[in-house]
């Protein structure tokens, strides 16, 4: 495995070369660090491979911290807990406090979800677990929000209620014991008939355009069309760009994908012993750019026979990839791979595999170059307006 290097451009070449003649005595991290910071305040360039241990767009240093989070294929493994009551009597109102606790029932017609049909989650406003999604939710006139099933029936307890001289079925969390409603066999016939009506002060609706960053990414699937796939294409910080320009991707986050440890940060990826590659985790709409073109378009902004190399970053962080969650997704990437292959003399190094894990990178990273536009990009900026203009035949 070849060794990480530092390079940048050319202006600064005299600076850098006594910078790696340092670095290769150097024996600590804490040293090079060090150095790095003096060097970039003395002469303010951008770097390629190491310009990341400092951040932020204001040129100040930043400490790395391990904010990383781990995904997997399916849903991200996320634990919700019941808080204690000292705490619920504190962040619900009396209202809220009384249906979840208390099988209370609030006034209909007036309530806060009732008339709401935007798409997004309902989860549990106790725990903040998911319960329900907008795609189920239907105006069944009654005069709470009505669902025809939760997104999956293990989150939610029914017991026989046989109050107020009814019978009926009572619905309940199941991670947090809070009364939602009730469910009755009257609703659409077409999607199961049955009707979920639940209390709106059980619940907090989180729009679509909100989940990603309240931290339910994972979830969106469910009320959008979308697929997802990951790739590697050198610096994530070009790459999510790139990507971000084209029209049916939906959305973009980077991290460190299929390495060999657990909740790995920049400075250790950067020690070239973890084994992961930068990488960016695409969410795109499927009725408006194919898988195949995806890739197509993910090869034009790499050089796929350079091998743990794009541009001027050098390392294994920097080899190329696509890892797919979906296996029916292999045969359509690999069609485009041999298309690919066929225009070269020598094999490909970009590796076509299942992804193996995925951890989201610090903060910082994200939509880098959105927050910092002069920063440092091993692609073209032409690039970004080739994927702009791109259009699917």
């Amino acid at each position: 495995m070849k060794k990480r290097t530092f390079i940048t451009d050319t202006m600064h070449l005299p600076y850098i070369f006594k910078w790696a003649m340092c670095v290769q005595k150097a024996r600590t991290l804490h040293f090079v660090l060090s150095f790095f910071v003096l060097c970039c305040v003395a002469m303010g360039a951008s770097c390629s491979n190491n310009t990341k241990w400092t951040a932020n767009g204001g040129g100040d240093s930043t400490n790395i911290k391990n904010n990383t989070s781990n995904k997997t294929s399916n849903m991200t493994i996320r634990k919700f807990t019941k808080p204690d009551d000292e705490t619920l009597r504190r962040q619900l109102t009396a209202e809220q406090y009384a249906v979840t606790q208390h099988a209370a029932t609030e006034r209909p017609f007036t309530n806060q979800y009732d008339k709401e049909f935007r798409p997004g989650i309902y989860v549990d406003i106790t725990t903040g677990e998911p319960l329900f999604s907008s795609t189920d939710k239907y105006d069944s006139g009654c005069g709470w929000p009505a669902f025809s099933k939760p997104i999956d029936k293990r989150l939610l307890v029914e017991k026989a209620d046989n109050s107020h001289g009814m019978q009926r079925i009572e619905v309940k969390s199941r991670t947090g014991n809070a009364h939602l409603g009730h469910v009755f066999e009257d609703g659409p016939t077409d999607k199961g008939g049955l009707r979920y009506c639940i209390n709106s002060a059980s619940l907090r609706f989180i729009p679509l355009a909100e989940m990603e960053k309240e931290g339910y990414g994972a979830y969106t699937k469910l009320v959008r069309k979308e697929k997802e796939i990951y790739v590697a294409g050198g610096c994530f910080w070009g790459t999510e760009h790139y990507i971000k320009q084209i029209k049916g991707v939906l959305s973009t986050e980077v991290g460190y994908a299929n390495g060999n440890t657990k909740n790995p940060t920049y400075e250790e990826v950067c020690t070239d012993a973890t084994g992961f590659a930068e990488a960016v985790h695409i969410k795109y709409d499927p009725n408006v750019v194919s898988l195949d073109f995806l890739v197509k378009l993910y090869f034009v902004s790499i050089d796929p026979t350079s091998y743990n190399r794009q541009g001027n970053d050098r390392g294994s962080q920097y080899r190329t990839g696509v890892y797919y969650t979906d296996p029916a997704d292999r045969s359509i990437i690999k069609k485009v791979f041999d298309a690919e292959e066929r225009k070269y003399s020598v094999p490909l190094e970009v590796e076509l595999l299942p992804l193996k894990n995925f951890y989201t990178a610090e903060e910082y990273h994200q939509d880098y170059l959105e927050k910092n536009p002069q920063g440092y990009c091993h692609l073209p900026s032409s690039l970004f307006e080739y994927a702009r203009k791109a259009k699917q035949k």
